[in-house]
């Protein structure tokens, strides 16, 4: 945080009760009162003095006290401050580290099938949900093109990857082509861009169609033409019409301030329609590293009372994906922050290797 920044409006002892109490309450779910505040410290404090400090923190909107406890809890203000300028991260040791790698990048496995394993690696090892962004289709490498006649101008391209997905799309040609002729132009364009990913096709295409065409014979002409229409289109595998997969969603249940049926039933919707987390997710794609929405920060009610932890997974230095975990705010900051970020790099690497 900068200078002038929340934790320079109050003393360290304050920040250090701050730490403490936010890490009881993390662990417990429980309001902490000022009797175990000062055991949990260390410090030899007189209660007057505890509570003065908690009245402090109160003041300044890092903690509340909820109106049945004589405790207090933290905020959204008082987790941020944490996360931000008190937290301590554990590093994973090197036999969780493994078993990591293990599961994902020794797996055979298509990307649907990595993104399957992360999602369900990330709520085995936090007990929270695990979400992950499924990899935009432009940076899949292409295997094979095939074109099909449908009726009219009108061609199904069916492109096959190099994991052996398979993706269709419906183009509109600029005259009718005969089964022989499309077979051609297959042939043409899997032995010219097989091996480069959509949008590095992109590229080779607009470039060759910028260039003379008077070297090009009718076929070529046609060729990139088709492919074109293909690959130099808008970007329907965009961001627009993204999707994630999750798991662990019933690991919300566990904790008592996500467990109330409307707050359950209102979270469960939100991953069933998606567009929310999907929005959140996309603002961690222009992001770098960890991202942490705490609450409110999220700017959907749904959220109100979790926290979203995301990290951006790559291929080749270029950013495909997010993934992350959603839980309450009281997740376990220090063990969860280096599972995701750890788990975005192993996933990237998986799939670069596909």
């Amino acid at each position: 945080m900068a200078a002038g920044g929340p934790e320079n409006a109050i003393s360290e002892r304050a920040q250090y009760f701050l730490k403490v109490l936010i890490e009881r309450y993390i662990r417990d779910g429980q309001p902490v009162g000022s009797r175990t505040l000062a055991k949990d410290a260390g410090l030899d404090l007189s209660p007057a003095t505890i509570r003065n400090v908690m009245a402090d923190l109160e003041d300044l909107g890092f903690v509340a006290s909820p109106h049945t406890s004589a405790g207090r809890v933290p905020t959204v203000s008082g987790y941020r401050m944490f996360v931000d300028s008190l937290l301590s991260l554990k590093p994973l040791d090197k036999a969780l580290l493994r078993q990591m790698q293990s599961q994902l990048e020794a797996t055979r496995e298509a990307p649907s099938g990595l993104v399957d394993s992360a999602s369900r690696l990330l709520s085995n090892l936090t007990h929270l949900a695990g979400v992950v962004m499924v990899p935009k289709h432009n940076h899949v490498r292409i295997k094979q093109i095939e074109f099909v006649p449908l009726s009219g101008v009108r061609v199904l391209t069916v492109i096959v990857t190099s994991a052996g997905e398979v993706y269709n799309r419906i183009i509109e040609t600029s005259r009718t082509f005969s089964r022989s002729e499309l077979e051609q132009l297959s042939n043409y364009i899997t032995r010219h861009y097989a091996g480069h990913d959509l949008a590095g096709i992109r590229r080779l295409v607009l470039k060759e169609m910028q260039e003379t065409r008077r070297h090009l014979d009718a076929l070529m002409v046609q060729a990139l033409e088709m492919a074109t229409a293909v690959f130099t289109g808008s970007d329907d595998d965009g961001r627009e019409n993204g999707d994630f997969v999750v798991a662990g969603q019933t690991n919300l249940m566990d904790f008592d301030e996500l467990a109330q049926v409307d707050s359950l039933r209102s979270l469960f919707n939100a991953f069933t329609e998606k567009q929310e987390i999907l929005h959140l997710l996309d603002r961690s794609l222009e992001a770098d590293g960890v991202q942490i929405f705490i609450g409110e920060e999220s700017g959907y009610s749904t959220l109100k009372d979790c926290s979203v932890i995301t990290a951006p997974y790559e291929v080749d230095a270029e950013v495909i994906g997010v993934l992350g975990v959603i839980g309450p705010t009281r997740i376990a900051y220090d063990r969860v922050i280096p599972i995701v970020d750890i788990t975005a790099k192993i996933l990237g690497s998986a799939l670069a290797g596909r």
